[in-house]
This record gives structure tokens, C-alpha cells and sequence, in this order.
């Protein structure tokens, strides 16, 4: 099949795209309004998009909280959803007034970061610190305005678990991260394959 997404008219009983791009790791972002109060809040537009520095980003689809609060402190962290968290990820969901703790709604530990001014999961195995580099909405093709708006941050520091290191590594199969796979549907990890790029791999 095939169809135009600006008639949209893909003859399904749900929009397929964001199952196609799946699974989607969850940005699980931390953020303090100006007046004090403390946001949580999952989104699952979210990557990593640079190394040198260490870059992410999330995409709010309109102008929710964390994205307020972003643009009035810079600074914001997100925690790694493991699938021991799932329930309490779901939870933070819930559409709520402007000002509610989230982290207090999931029953999850709010603490303060050490090196931005802003709250993550206590009970994650994970965290990103991050600072605002750019706050953007994106443009469609026509050059207009969109609902969507990409925030990027620089990552200044990292939270891991001891007990998620084995080896020297940051252990996936240890951390058991939940991802994001289209309309109501998560997905795990059950393994892991290891293969190495063509320049570096041992010449024979």
C-alpha cells in the first residue's frame, strides 16, 4: 500500500507512522518551573544526536509544561525508564494543571541535580543532565510554523547505577530499558547483537 500524508488517507484504523519508527527510546524529561515546581514528564520523540559534546533532544508536540519550563530556566535532566518503572512512566503522563508534581502523582523520589537546577528520578538507573542549547519550532516544507518544537540540550553530566555496570560497561540487559513501539504498545530487550563496524574489524 502506499498513501499521501497530506490527506493522511492510509485507510487503517490508526496512523502507522509512529509504529514504523520503532521502537523509539523515552525521554523521560525533569524540569523546575521558575515559581519552584517541579514537572516530569515522558515523551518519546527523544534521541541522542551528538557525541562530541554529548547532545539530546525531545520534541513536544505543542506547548506543554516542560517545554514552558525550559525556555525559563534552560536546564533540564531525563531519567532512563527501565521496565520496573513502566506503571510509574505511565503515570507521569497524566494530563494535570500547570504547577502539579508529577514525581509525587507516579509516587517517585524527586531529586536535585548536581549540576543543573533540576529535578530527576531518584529510582532510575540513569540520568542526563543537561543544559538548553536551542530551543526550536519546526518548519514544514512550505517554510510555516508547526505545533512541534525541538528542544535541544548539551549533556553536562551523568548518574548510573553501580548495579547497571558489568564488565566496564553500562549494561542494557542489567538496566532493561522500556521503549516507546507506536499507538499503545511498549517493547524490551531480550538480547543483544554485537557487531562490529567494517573499519573495525581485525584484518585477515
Amino acid at each position: 500500500m502506499f498513501y499521501d500524508t497530506a490527506s493522511n488517507a492510509h485507510r487503517m484504523a490508526h496512523d502507522p507512522f509512529k509504529a514504523i519508527v520503532a521502537p523509539r527510546p523515552i525521554g523521560w524529561i525533569g524540569t523546575k518551573g521558575r515559581d519552584g515546581s517541579l514537572n516530569l514528564s515522558p515523551y518519546s520523540f527523544f534521541n541522542a544526536v551528538g557525541d562530541r559534546p554529548k547532545m539530546v533532544m525531545f520534541s513536544s508536540s505543542g506547548r506543554k509544561d516542560s517545554l514552558r519550563n525550559v525556555e525559563e530556566t534552560g536546564v533540564f535532566t531525563t531519567s532512563f525508564v527501565s521496565r520496573a518503572l513502566l506503571e510509574k512512566m505511565s503515570l507521569s503522563s497524566t494530563p494535570v494543571p500547570y504547577g502539579t508534581d508529577e514525581f509525587a502523582l507516579a509516587g517517585l523520589t524527586a531529586l536535585e541535580g548536581r549540576v543543573v537546577d533540576a529535578p530527576y528520578v531518584g529510582e532510575a538507573v540513569a540520568v542526563l543532565e543537561c543544559r538548553v542549547t536551542m530551543v526550536t519550532m519546526l518548519p514544514d516544507i512550505d517554510g510555516n510554523d508547526t505545533d512541534s518544537h525541538a528542544v535541544f540540550g548539551q549533556v553536562m553530566g551523568i548518574h548510573i547505577d553501580e548495579r547497571v555496570i558489568r564488565n566496564g560497561r553500562f549494561d542494557l540487559g542489567l538496566a532493561d530499558p522500556i521503549l516507546r513501539a507506536g499507538y499503545m504498545d511498549y517493547a524490551g530487550i531480550s538480547s543483544l547483537i554485537e557487531l562490529a563496524r567494517p573499519n573495525q574489524r581485525a584484518s585477515g
